[in-house]
């Protein structure tokens, strides 16, 4: 009997390329839409933007938890790498702890870790119950 595959484009791509075109594809999906939410018209641009963390935030930890869970033992690198840009920015920018900025960033940072633990715990269980 023939076990069913399932194709996935990401499959033979190490993790820490998925972590490094996670960040890549969530920052410049929190420009795109700090932008689209700060001109609809009941949003104020703030308001705009702080959803826009929000969501970045939960993206972050949810591509930190199917990248973990998929490879239990990149849980020490994969938040880093996925937060590359939030350390970037910490480091460069002046105004980075001066803002609030910092509160919705270190967001990321703070979710992201308990998630990639949590994605790779599960993972070692479900690659111990299929051995």
């Amino acid at each position: 009997m023939k076990t069913k595959k399932k194709f996935t484009f990401m499959k033979g791509v190490p993790s820490a390329i998925q972590a490094f075109l996670l960040a890549l594809s969530i920052i410049l999906l929190l420009f795109f839409l700090a932008a689209i939410l700060g001109s609809i018209s009941f949003f104020s641009e703030n308001a705009g933007e702080q959803v826009a963390y929000i969501i970045h935030a939960i993206l972050i930890a949810a591509g930190c938890y199917l990248i973990c869970w998929q490879n239990p033992r990149s849980v020490w690198y994969v938040p880093v790498i996925a937060n590359i840009f939030v350390i970037i920015s910490a480091v460069v920018e002046p105004s980075f702890w001066i803002s609030s900025l910092w509160i919705y960033f270190g967001s990321s940072i703070v979710l992201s870790v308990p998630a990639s633990v949590l994605g790779a715990f599960k993972g070692r269980k479900i690659l111990k119950s299929m051995e």
